[in-house]
Order: structure tokens, then C-alpha cells, then sequence
């Protein structure tokens, strides 16, 4: 009797044992989240080892230390403390949740389900469209949430973005399929979700996401615009513009003021971990700043995190750090509310939106107040805003600091 118990317990645990062996499949995979009211947004990801990149239009987001756990397996979103988490049903079959890491965090999460060799995004075999979706759209969200659709339509393939007075909200892909479209992104903060129909020169439809759902309304508009960037956040006539903030990784106090600045052009930008437009601008000024800090340049990102806690904030800026490589200063500046940033910052006319970018020159001056980010993902703007940026830096760094001055804003 000892000996047959024995013998199966054995052959149980060895059938456990393969069972725990089976690696999900390398390669392409299509996922599908359940959000608000049952919709379904896709996704599609690659697994290869311990590395997995998400997959949205022209973006291939890498996730490291990607790890599995008998028969489950983790995919970390290192820089916005997120985790696909899924069981491994077969070598083509994942089953989870999409969920935040902080503890704080409430929710089950955002169920999903994948599917090994599937590289579409909503359908296959898509339906021959009846109507272009193709250029510049005016879009609001419940009338009130202004933004501008920028979308290049191919034959049924559908990329795009959306732009606000804060930045873009990254990469969609989709389809337009007789008169209706449908586009989806997950770059591993949010998944989201539009989807409607297009009559002529207008368009309706839904966005959502884990939460809700909202009405959307477009209008073709080959001349949308947004406001100029450059004067939407102003300087406070008379108000000093300076700071003094402890360094994110050490807690020394840091100033504007200090020698380390003098003479220099300095950009501050503010920021947050939470943030994929300060993202995208960090993964700009971070080799920019490389190749061009023995000009005379200085950066410091002002960083406002979830938390008014050092300790959270370190340990979610030196994820920021070195996923982007960030040799400039990061000062932790607080929480992440409007009405704390604007009361840290009295100079700027408001503090609203994340990332807001002041240029000062060397002689201490404001020279410009930048609003927003707009990232690859915007195309066009994204160029033009690249140019306006060299240009300016080119013009302020080949300034002299010969007038001295406080670090004060006359304009």
C-alpha cells in the first residue's frame, strides 16, 4: 500500500513538474483586455525570453525581466509600476490580469486573454472600407475634453494619435472597416479604446477604458490647431523664478541659484513617473543633453510623484533614470496635485500640465515657458517641435552671460 501510494505521488509530481516546464511560445502574440461595459481593446506583444516589447504602430516598448513562476508568468512595466500578470493554459494561451504594483492600488486589475501567432490587431481579415479616416480631425470627448485627431489611413490599416494642450496620448493602430473604425493602445500604463462610425465629414463613436465609457464627436479639420505651446504657462511679472528642492537620490538641497548653474543655460522641466508625455520627453533630452552639456547646459527635472513620500519617489525616479539613461539632476518637488505645484512654483502663471518646460538663460532670465510634450507618436509635431527646440537652444547657448541678474523673469 506505502509502496503504490508512493509511486503515484511520484508520478504526480512529475506530472506537475512538466506542467510547470511549459514556456509560453517566442514570438508575436495578441491579447485582447476587457475594459468598461464589456469592450474589448487588443494589443499585441512580442515574448522573446526574458524580454518582451509592446507592440503599438511604429513603437516596439521594451519590458525587461520578464519572469515566469512554475506555471505562471510576469511581464513588469518597469516605468509605470505595472504587470501583465498571466497563467500559462498551453504554449499559445495566456490568461491574467493587467494591475498596478503599488499597494494602494485598488482593482482586481484589467482581465485579458492572448493568443500565440495572431499579428493582427482587430480583425484578420478586415472588410473593405467605405469611407477615409485619413488627416486632421477636431475631436471631443463628452464636449468638453478638446483634443485633435491625427491619423494615416492605408487601404483598412489605421494609425494615429491624439493631441491635447498636454501632450498626445501615444500610439494607436486599428482598422476602418465599411464606415466603421476602431483603434486601440496599451504602452503599459492604460489600455484604451476608440471606436465608432464616420459619415462624411464627421464621426461619432466611444472612448474607453477600464473605468467608463464616453461619447466622442469629430469634425474633419484639415487647418485643427492647437494653442501656441510657448503661451499657454507665462512668468509672473516681478516674481523671482527659483527653487529650492532635495536632489530625488540623495536629499541634498539643490537651488537654482547654486554655482553649479551660473552662466548656464538651464532647462527645468517638470515631471512624473506617472507621466508617458514626461516620459517621451525624457528619452529626448536624455542623449540630447549627452551631446550637448559641454556647451554650457544644464537640465533639472522637477519631479511630482503620486506620493509625498522621498522614499516612493526615489524608488520610482531611479526606474525613470536608468531606463532613459539620465545624467541631469531630478529633484523631487512633491506631490502630484496642481495646487501644490503652483504654490511650489509662484513664478509661473499656472501649473496645470505635466510636463511644463521653462528655458532660462545665462544670464538668469526666463527666455520661454513650453507647454506639453508632444512625442513621435504626433509625427509632423513632433519634427517641428525637434527643430523649435535646436533652434532656440542654438540661439540661447551662443548667448553671452555678460548681464548679470537674478534668476527673475522681466517678460
Amino acid at each position: 500500500m506505502c509502496t503504490r501510494l508512493s509511486t503515484i505521488g511520484f508520478l504526480l509530481l512529475v506530472g506537475l513538474t512538466v506542467r510547470a516546464q511549459v514556456k509560453p511560445q517566442a514570438g508575436i502574440w495578441r491579447g485582447v483586455f476587457t475594459l468598461a461595459g464589456g469592450h474589448t481593446a487588443p494589443f499585441n506583444f512580442e515574448l522573446a525570453g526574458k524580454a518582451a516589447y509592446l507592440l503599438n504602430g511604429a513603437e516596439r516598448f521594451d519590458l525587461k525581466n520578464v519572469v515566469q513562476r512554475g506555471d505562471s508568468i510576469f511581464l513588469p512595466v518597469d516605468v509605470y509600476n505595472t504587470v501583465l500578470a498571466a497563467k500559462i493554459v498551453d504554449a499559445q494561451t495566456l490568461v491574467g490580469v493587467f494591475k498596478s504594483l503599488d499597494p494602494q492600488s485598488q482593482g482586481a486589475g484589467v482581465p485579458f486573454r492572448a493568443e500565440f501567432g495572431k499579428r493582427y490587431r482587430f480583425v484578420e481579415q478586415p472588410a473593405t472600407p467605405t469611407v477615409s479616416m485619413h488627416g486632421k480631425w477636431d475631436i471631443a470627448i463628452d464636449e468638453n475634453v478638446k483634443l485633435i485627431g491625427v491619423f494615416d489611413q492605408r487601404g483598412s490599416k489605421l494609425t494615429g494619435t491624439f493631441l491635447s494642450t498636454g501632450g498626445d496620448l501615444r500610439y494607436y493602430e486599428g482598422s476602418v472597416q465599411g464606415d466603421e473604425f476602431s483603434l486601440s493602445a496599451f504602452d503599459g500604463s492604460n489600455p484604451q479604446l476608440f471606436t465608432g462610425k464616420i459619415s462624411g465629414n464627421e464621426l461619432t463613436g466611444s472612448f474607453i477604458n477600464r473605468r467608463q465609457v464616453r461619447l466622442l464627436k469629430g469634425t474633419r479639420n484639415a487647418k485643427a490647431s492647437l494653442p501656441d505651446a510657448y503661451g499657454i504657462t507665462t512668468m509672473k511679472a516681478g516674481v523671482p523664478f527659483t527653487f529650492t528642492f532635495p536632489d530625488a537620490f540623495t536629499g541634498k538641497p539643490v537651488s537654482l541659484s547654486d554655482p553649479k548653474y551660473k552662466g548656464k543655460v538651464v532647462i527645468v522641466t517638470t515631471l512624473g513617473s506617472w507621466c508617458h508625455n514626461c516620459m517621451d520627453e525624457a528619452a529626448f533630452l536624455s542623449p540630447w543633453y549627452k551631446a550637448n552639456k559641454q556647451r554650457g547646459i544644464e537640465i533639472i527635472g522637477l519631479a511630482f510623484e503620486a506620493k509625498n513620500d522621498p522614499a516612493f519617489a526615489k524608488a520610482r525616479l531611479e526606474t525613470v533614470k536608468n531606463r532613459y539613461q539620465i545624467d541631469y539632476d531630478i529633484l523631487f518637488a512633491g506631490i502630484a496635485d496642481t495646487k501644490h505645484a503652483s504654490e511650489v512654483l509662484p513664478a509661473l502663471s499656472e501649473m496645470s500640465v505635466y510636463p511644463t518646460t521653462i528655458y532660462v538663460k545665462r544670464n538668469g532670465e526666463v527666455a520661454k515657458v513650453h507647454t506639453g510634450y508632444s512625442g513621435p507618436a504626433t509625427g509632423q509635431y513632433y519634427e517641428e517641435f525637434v527643430k523649435e527646440f535646436k533652434a532656440e537652444m542654438d540661439q540661447l547657448l551662443n548667448e553671452s552671460a555678460s548681464v548679470e541678474s537674478s534668476r527673475v523673469t522681466n517678460k
